[in-house]
């Protein structure tokens, strides 16, 4: 049904600042990934993590606040994170490579050709491409801000036709699931509609229902260019095979049925490419 799939899986499932990276759950995540790259689906794994691993790592009571105390923190998470993946994978006999991505590489021509192309390649030596914001040297002129949206312009940059967004929730709600256990879920949204929107800022903070926001956005860049997203509660990560096989699992955002021109994507893939 999908041939290429972006996978992308949150901090709250793969690191917290006591326990550091959850190895456990990375081995569940690399078993599901390489059985369907072994199927003969192409796969790209999105991943958070770094600062939290950072965090850990430094014995940090709290995440840390200023961009040049984050840059370094990252910088201790990040090969933390690989490393865990990197074990992870190889156990299943399937190779991975690391890219890190900042606005510019999105933004400006050249370098998101250039990452088009290592991407292409990379998916064509049968590579899992694991990708992340590069924390350590990006500053707010060229962060994106989120995974949220990075997944979703590497699912555009790669030509994918599925992203699936891990979270801690179980879905779009009608309600913030974390202030109500049993907030019905929206299983299918065929348009991302003003109301829609609102329900993704009604909790408190206005960061809204786990992140619901940067997940709107991300589901409008998807819909624009064709791909269908789900988010989903990636504490199984076996979900992952469920939603590939067409189940009903977590929220499905249908693609618009008429796909924007490509000059019209990409205005609204970096339009927004920010918090």
């Amino acid at each position: 049904m999908y041939k290429r799939i972006v996978v992308k899986i949150g901090t709250n499932l793969l690191a917290d600042k006591v326990h550091g990276i959850n190895t456990a759950r990375v081995l569940e995540i690399a078993k599901v990934l390489s059985g369907l790259e072994k199927s003969g689906k192409d796969i790209c794994l999105v991943t958070s993590g770094a600062i939290g691993a950072g965090v850990a790592a430094l014995k940090l009571k709290e995440k840390p606040k200023t961009i040049p105390e984050k840059q370094a923190t990252a910088a201790i998470g990040q090969p933390l994170l690989m490393e865990a993946y990197e074990n992870a994978f190889r156990k299943y006999g399937v190779v991975i490579g690391q890219i890190l991505l900042t606005k510019d590489d999105f933004t400006d021509k050249k370098r998101y050709l250039n990452a088009k192309n290592t991407f292409a390649v990379l998916l064509g030596k049968r590579v899992v491409p694991i990708v992340n914001e590069n924390d350590t040297v990006a500053v707010d002129e060229i962060k994106v801000g989120d995974n949220d949206n990075i997944s979703a312009m590497v699912a555009h940059l790669t030509g994918a036709d599925l992203l699936i967004i891990l979270s801690d929730i179980k879905g779009l709600c009608k309600e913030d699931p974390n202030e109500n256990a049993g907030a019905e879920l929206i299983p299918l949204v065929k348009k991302i509609t003003p109301a829609i929107e609102k329900l993704a800022k009604s909790s408190k903070g206005g960061l809204s229902t786990g992140g619901m926001t940067t997940k709107l956005q991300a589901a409008k860049k998807c819909a624009a260019a064709g791909i269908t997203m789900v988010i989903a509660d990636g504490k199984d990560p076996s979900v992952i095979k469920s939603i590939v096989a067409g189940e009903p699992r977590g929220t499905v955002f249908l693609p618009c049925n008429n796909k924007l021109t490509d000059h019209e994507i990409w205005k609204l893939m970096h339009g927004n490419a920010s918090k």
